[in-house]
């Protein structure tokens, strides 16, 4: 059965590694690509295509497209770039943190019978793209904790809605080590953040772990709302 993928993005941010030589890339030029590399034959692209033109549209025709794409999707990709925050303007008025809200709560709609359905909270996936250095660790910074590899998790960086979804399994298994670092174990946060290139290379195998995460949703304290 194929999945119904929303992808929720900055598309302008052109804090991101070039993807060829010849030209400089923006976050739209890996969506693109993605969708180049996904199977068609076995999931639909529910996102925003590179030819769709709705900047002549008001906010709220816009939102109400976005809202029926993400309401018949399954799975939600976020893209997570250098500079998807834009400085100086609230959570709230910017569209990511709204798309993620939206994907993760549970909304009732009536279909042509007059009977409501209600949409399940999405799977998600965070896929973190590479600075114009071709880095991952503005976000993933690969450490040695505990004599082993660890990453930390610059949270920080991220929209609430996406932090609060991030490191909220009801009953983790972590421990410490090296001076008190905390070290999580496992499958911790319902938003799973993975590395472009690993993303890219296998994304079937992510869908699949955010679609296992769905199914055990019970076990992580889900955050739906914008602070």
């Amino acid at each position: 059965m194929g999945r119904k993928v929303f992808v929720s993005y900055k598309y302008a941010d052109d804090q991101v590694e070039n993807l060829t030589l010849f030209a400089e890339s923006t976050v739209r030029d890996y969506v693109t690509e993605f969708e180049k590399r996904m199977d068609e034959s076995d999931h639909i692209y529910k996102g925003e295509r590179e030819d769709d033109d709705i900047s002549n549209l008001s906010e709220d025709v816009i939102w109400q497209k976005l809202r029926d794409r993400i309401y018949d999707s399954t799975l939600t990709v976020v893209f997570i770039s250098p500079g998807m925050k834009e400085p100086g303007k609230d959570d709230k008025d910017q569209w990511i943190p709204w798309e993620v809200s939206y994907s993760l709560k549970e909304t009732s709609r009536k279909n042509k019978n007059g009977d409501a359905i209600t949409s399940k909270t999405n799977a998600m996936i965070a896929v973190v793209l590479p600075d114009i250095c071709g880095s991952y660790s503005y976000y993933l910074e690969d450490k040695t904790c505990c004599n082993s590899a660890c990453v930390t998790h610059h949270t920080e960086k991220l929209f609430n809605i996406i932090k609060d979804n991030k490191f909220n399994i009801k009953d983790p298994d972590k421990g410490t080590c090296n001076a008190g670092t905390t070290v999580w174990r496992g499958e911790v946060s319902y938003i799973e953040a993975v590395k472009w290139k690993d993303f890219i290379a296998d994304y079937n195998e992510y869908f699949d772990r955010a679609y296992n995460r769905q199914d055990n949703i019970n076990n992580y304290k889900i955050e739906k709302s914008l602070s």
